[in-house]
C-alpha cells in the first residue's frame, strides 16, 4: 500500500512539473515573422536586412521584410497596430512613428497606447551641407552670412517633418535665422536640388550626403549629433562650433502591436540586441551610415518619451503640420 501511494504521489509531482514546464517553455515563434519597414535601400531597410539573418536562426524561423515605399508611413503603422499581437507582425520605422502625433491633428492611433517598444535599432545624424558655390566654411561663418541676408538663402527638404526639415528648422529657430524651405518629394530630389545649387544648403542622412562629400561636390560644416561621429571623423558638432546644444538624430526602432505577452518581447529584444551586437553588423551599418544602439525596451521607451519633449516646443512654433 505504501509503495502505491508512493508511485501516485511521485506520478502526481511529475504530472504537475509537466504542467508547468508546458506552460512556462516559450512557445514563440513557430512561423515566419514579418518586419513592415520603409522604402528599399533607406536606413532602417538596411538595418533590417542586416541583422535579418542573425534574428532568423537564433528564432529558427524565416524573417523577411516588407517594404512599404511612397512615404506609406501611416498605412504601415496601421498594419502593424491592427495586427494580432503575437509577435509574428513587427515595425522597424523611424522618429516618424512617434513624432507624427505632433505634426499630424486628429489621428486614429496612438504610438505610445498602440504599440509596444522592443529594442533601439540605429541612430543617424544628419550633416549641414552647402554646395561648394556658397562662401563659407564652418557653421559661425553660415550664420553670419545667413543673418546678413535674410530670407535670401534656402535649404533642400524633403517631406514635412523628415530629419532633414526638422533640422533644419531647429537651426532656425536656435540661430534666429531666415533660411527660407524649399520642399521637394523626398530626400533624394532634395538632395539634387542641393548639388544643382537650386538651394544653397541641406541637412541631408549621413548615408545620403557622405559620397558627395567625399568628391567634393559638397561641403560638409558639420554633424547634428550632440557628439562627434564615427561616421565623420573630425567633422565638429554643430553645437561645438555655434550653436551650444543643438542636437537633432533620426532614431530607428522596432515595434510590435500592444498587448504583445512580455514574454514574447523578451525573446524578440534579447536576439535583436544580439544580432546588433555582432562586430561585422556594426561595422556594415556604420559603411551604411547609421550607428548601432541596442536598447531595452524600457529604455527605447524613455528615449521616445524624452524625443517627442525634444521636438514638441519647435513643431508647436514653427507651425509644421503633415496634411
Amino acid at each position: 500500500m505504501k509503495i502505491l501511494l508512493s508511485l501516485i504521489f511521485i506520478m502526481g509531482n511529475l504530472t504537475t512539473i509537466a504542467s508547468i514546464t508546458a506552460e512556462t517553455k516559450p512557445n514563440f515563434p513557430i512561423r515566419p515573422i514579418r518586419i513592415i519597414t520603409t522604402d528599399p535601400g533607406g536606413a532602417a531597410d538596411i538595418a533590417i536586412r542586416l541583422i535579418a539573418p542573425s534574428l532568423s536562426a537564433s528564432l529558427n524561423q524565416p524573417v523577411y521584410v516588407d517594404n512599404r515605399s511612397g512615404g506609406g508611413a501611416i498605412t504601415a503603422i496601421e498594419t502593424v497596430i491592427n495586427s494580432p499581437a503575437d509577435g509574428y507582425t513587427l515595425l522597424l520605422w523611424g522618429s516618424p512613428v512617434w513624432l507624427m502625433q505632433l505634426m499630424k491633428p486628429n489621428l486614429s492611433w496612438d504610438p505610445i497606447r498602440d504599440l509596444a517598444p522592443i529594442s533601439l535599432i540605429a541612430t543617424q545624424p544628419n550633416v549641414l551641407v552647402v554646395n561648394p558655390s556658397l562662401p563659407v566654411n564652418n557653421v559661425q561663418e553660415l550664420i553670419t552670412l545667413a543673418k546678413s541676408k535674410p530670407g535670401v538663402l534656402n535649404y533642400s527638404s524633403g517631406s514635412t517633418g523628415a530629419s532633414n526639415h526638422l533640422a533644419a528648422e531647429l537651426f532656425n529657430s536656435m540661430a534666429k535665422l531666415q533660411i527660407e524651405r524649399i520642399p521637394y518629394k523626398g530626400g533624394g530630389a532634395a538632395l539634387l536640388g542641393l548639388l544643382s545649387n537650386q538651394t544653397q544648403l541641406m541637412f541631408g542622412t549621413a548615408a545620403s550626403v557622405k559620397p558627395q562629400i567625399e568628391t567634393g561636390k559638397l561641403r560638409a560644416l558639420a554633424v547634428t549629433s550632440a557628439l562627434p561621429s564615427q561616421l565623420f571623423p573630425g567633422l565638429p558638432t554643430i553645437s561645438s562650433t555655434g550653436l551650444k546644444g543643438y542636437e537633432a538624430l533620426t532614431l530607428y526602432a522596432l515595434f510590435a502591436p500592444s498587448k504583445i505577452p512580455n514574454t514574447t518581447i523578451q525573446i524578440l529584444n534579447r536576439q535583436v540586441v544580439s544580432a546588433l551586437s555582432k562586430k561585422d553588423v556594426i561595422e556594415k551599418l556604420l559603411k551604411s551610415g547609421s550607428e548601432a544602439t541596442p536598447s531595452s525596451p524600457s529604455e527605447l521607451a524613455k528615449i521616445i518619451d524624452d524625443d517627442i519633449s525634444h521636438w514638441s516646443k519647435l513643431i508647436r512654433e514653427a507651425k509644421i503640420q503633415i496634411d
